[in-house]
């Protein structure tokens, strides 16, 4: 296996994200490109995200292979990687061996781990409400909730959309079918700030944001930037009441 990516601030940024909400892992690559999907510890929140092949400038794959690797530790060599610099990925027996190329070649070794646990795929639901929107906007009314509680409530109906959090303050935010893109039935679902504000570093790689949802189910965000797609899956808070 060898791969090459001639800007890889893309591949640099997904990690950098799913790092976020998980540490050992297991990146999948076969012919169709390279993808991971990993739940995190308390098996409330997930993370998916899929490079197609034709996104590298060089994908030499004989066979599947399936990487073991700690993100953190990853993430810290991908930190050397500059804007202009180029990236290959070689797997020699138990490292995968990183070689950041620009002005000088640097050469580094990571140790494949094992990692526990059976291999998941992202969850197919079909959602009553799909929301689609500016990223940045959505970052904000999440960081906006953050200041008053620890979770969110979504509330959808066909022509609106509106974020609010409760404890002894209050944050609310209302959007139009005028203002954003609305496809939905009446559902609301409450979920954790501590894991959306995970999830919204995503913005980084797209500046739309798409949330589905359903009443009291798990929602999926999707942020899709040309053929590669980053997505989470969050588990809804059980409690009534803020």
């Amino acid at each position: 296996m060898l791969l090459k990516l001639d800007e890889p601030r893309l591949f640099v940024n997904l990690v950098s994200v799913a790092s976020e909400l998980v540490t050992e892992v297991r990146l999948k690559v076969s012919s169709e490109g390279m993808s991971l999907v990993a739940v995190d510890p308390a098996s409330v929140g997930m993370v998916f995200f899929n490079i197609p092949s034709d996104l590298f400038s060089r994908f030499d794959v004989q066979k599947d292979e399936t990487l073991g690797v700690n993100l953190d530790d990853l993430k810290g060599i991908l930190r050397r990687v500059k804007p202009g610099s180029k990236l290959t990925l070689e797997r020699d027996e138990n490292m995968l061996r990183l070689t950041v190329e620009d002005k000088i070649r640097r050469d580094f070794a990571l140790a494949l781990i094992s990692v526990e646990g059976e291999q998941r795929d992202l969850p197919q639901w079909e959602f009553s409400s799909v929301i689609k929107m500016d990223s940045q906007s959505f970052v904000d009314v999440i960081e906006d909730c953050g200041v008053v509680s620890d979770a969110c409530t979504f509330i959808a109906e066909p022509n609106r959309f509106i974020v609010e959090a409760r404890g002894l303050n209050s944050a609310r935010a209302e959007f139009s079918s005028d203002e954003i893109e609305i496809a939905s039935s009446n559902a609301t679902a409450r979920y954790s700030l501590e894991y959306l504000n995970k999830f919204i570093k995503g913005a980084k790689l797209s500046d739309k944001v798409s949330l589905n949802f359903s009443d009291n189910m798990p929602v999926r965000i999707d942020f899709t930037t040309g053929k590669v797609r980053l997505s989470f899956v969050l588990a809804p808070r059980v409690e009534q009441d803020d």
